[in-house]
């Protein structure tokens, strides 16, 4: 049953990869059937030439057998060349897509599955499990069809040549097969935990490297060596059982059919002393002995193959089973114009028992600005997740222009949406690329016009290549304030109805601060914003405060008429904040 299941698996996913390319296996097919009759001739011929050539045949015919064998050598060596070329465009064709539909898979799912699993892991699930897939794509069935019909072409040919030599080495090939199969069978499992383990590392890796510089400011280089010891140390033990299985079955072939070539010359030796072989014979035994073991042998290898195959199958199936939390809704678009929001008793948490947002309600009309404030922890950037909708809520409701966010699509619901945060991502990519973020139809007009709005002009101008130039990923030879400016320009050129800015310029000095705040000024004109704040000075723009503690709404009010009440805890705030600067 377990094996009936797997040729299930194996058949969902080849059907669904390489029907697209069905010509290509067709072809490929072909070309393995016109180099099994090449090798199935080519002892026949040899076998002439030798016999022929011990009776004083005619010298033409010798002449003729030996080009011919020369002739078939050559066609041989071009049909695998060509095998090679398609099979390569075949599985490079059906891992690219297998990679994006897994790539696709994962954008999909939600905040929370992301959190859980490392960079690195990722990639190595998407790159490293899918590049073990290629040899399974491209030859796999082809291959192991068609070494079995050569295994049971070359297999009659000796019960042809005689029957007790045909059956010396059925006798090997069924064994061998037997052996294979059941280390198969013990050895998948091995496999995919190396697999995991190998996610495992390179999810290490990309987290520490990420890290790099608070590392090495720290002093903690030598505790990350440690740790990757430790890794690489873990990883040993699966790896080396796992490959011990592998060698195993490798071994055990080599030696049954090893014994089987000295069992076969042995009886040659006896049938030919007995005149019922002529040498000619004897050695059209041995070439399909040893081509009866080539078949063997390749099943072997794609059988080996397939044990990690099946192992980055399983994980492959696993992360496509995965679904996510947040889906789409039957909406398919907000209202136009500057979003109203409104929560109403809305509670949320990351982990049972450990709550982020209590029974939170307040509402903004369109085009007001909301200045969210309180202490780290207090719930401020869970706020613009569940506007984002990377979570919904556990109770209440999220409202968008009057709409339940659960009933609109995500895309429909994000692209109204933009956000500044203190980590701008960069990509490496021209200026212009990192502006629209790889989209087309933005005029280098208007993209120039923007960074004049927030005050890039000159910036732009020193630039050696203008918009073309590229900038490095780290964002390096941008000040902090002019990739928060870059970030500002991205969402006006999006131009979306509501404005998120969680610590936009939390970091910033204060000469770079005043330039990031001319951009965020111009950016919120005329749109709905928020606006989540440490600094209070950044608040200046903000209608409205709402003021969050423990999870729960403090106050919420006007920002003028908070600021002049000393007995709100918004002005209690700025008091404490006015102290620390004069301190």
């Amino acid at each position: 049953m377990h094996f009936l299941r797997a040729l299930s698996r194996y058949w969902h996913l080849l059907s669904r990869y390489l029907r697209p390319q069905w010509w290509r296996i067709g072809l490929l097919a072909l070309i393995l059937c016109c180099t099994i009759g090449v090798q199935v001739a080519t002892p026949l011929v040899t076998s002439a030439f030798i016999d022929r050539a011990i009776s004083g045949g005619e010298l033409s015919d010798l002449m003729v057998l030996a080009l011919a064998t020369i002739a078939l050598a050559l066609l041989q060596q071009g049909m695998a060349i060509a095998e090679t070329g398609i099979a390569e465009m075949v599985s490079w064709t059906a891992t690219n897509t297998l990679r994006a539909d897994l790539l696709t898979h994962l954008l999909r799912l939600d905040a929370s599955f992301h959190t859980a699993h490392t960079p690195g892991e990722l990639i190595e699930r998407v790159d490293g499990d899918v590049a073990t897939l290629a040899r399974f794509f491209s030859r796999f069935v082809v291959y192991v069809l068609g070494n079995g019909i050569l295994m049971l072409g070359v297999l009659g040919l000796l019960y042809h040549i005689d029957w007790r030599v045909g059956l010396v080495m059925s006798g090997f090939v069924v064994v061998a097969l037997i052996i294979i199969l059941r280390i198969r069978a013990a050895a998948t499992p091995l496999w995919a935990a190396d697999r995991q383990a190998n996610a495992d590392f390179f999810g290490f890796l990309s987290e520490y490297l990420a890290g790099l510089q608070d590392i090495r400011s720290s002093g903690a280089s030598a505790f990350v060596l440690r740790r990757f010891a430790e890794v690489l140390r873990s990883w040993l033990p699966i790896t080396r059982k796992a490959q011990m299985w592998g060698y195993g079955m490798t071994a055990v072939s080599m030696g049954l059919f090893s014994l089987g070539t000295a069992a076969s010359f042995a009886l040659c030796a006896l049938l030919y002393q007995s005149g019922l072989l002529t040498i000619g014979v004897v050695y059209l035994v041995f070439r399909y002995t040893r081509m009866l073991r080539e078949p063997v042998e390749q099943i072997r290898d794609e059988i080996q193959d397939l044990q990690q195959a099946d192992a980055s199958i399983s994980r492959i199936e696993a992360l496509l089973r995965i679904q996510p939390r947040i889906v789409d809704g039957p909406v398919s678009s907000l209202p136009s114009g500057p979003l109203a929001i409104e929560l109403e008793n809305v509670s949320f948490a990351y982990a049972e028992d450990a709550p982020v947002l209590r029974n939170v309600s307040f509402s903004l009309v369109p085009g007001r600005v909301l200045g969210v404030v309180g202490r780290t922890g207090s719930g401020k950037t869970t706020l613009t997740r569940l506007l984002l909708r990377s979570y919904d809520p556990q109770v209440g409701t999220v409202r968008l222009n009057g709409v339940d966010l659960r009933d609109v699509k995500l895309a429909a619901i994000r692209s109204r949406i933009g956000m500044v945060t203190q980590e701008v991502h960069l990509f490496r990519a021209s200026v212009r690329d990192n502006l629209t973020l790889f989209e087309a139809g933005f005029s280098d007009e208007r993209i120039r016009e923007i960074l004049e709005t927030l005050g890039l002009a000159d910036w732009l101008q020193e630039l050696p290549q203008g918009l073309d130039t590229v900038l490095l990923s780290d964002g390096a030879g941008l000040s902090a304030g002019q990739a928060q400016v870059i970030a500002c320009a991205r969402i006006m050129l999006h131009d979306p109805d509501l404005v998120i800015l969680d610590e936009a310029s939390s970091r910033l000095d204060p000469l770079t601060d005043r330039l990031v705040h001319t951009a965020l000024g111009r950016m919120l004109e005329g749109r709905t914003g928020i606006i989540i704040a440490h600094r209070l000075a950044t608040l200046t723009y903000a209608d409205e405060i709402l003021v969050m503690e423990d999870g729960q709404v403090r106050e919420h009010g006007p920002r003028r008429a908070l600021m002049a009440d000393p007995n709100s805890r918004f002005a209690e705030l700025l008091r404490v904040a006015t102290e620390e600067v004069t301190l």
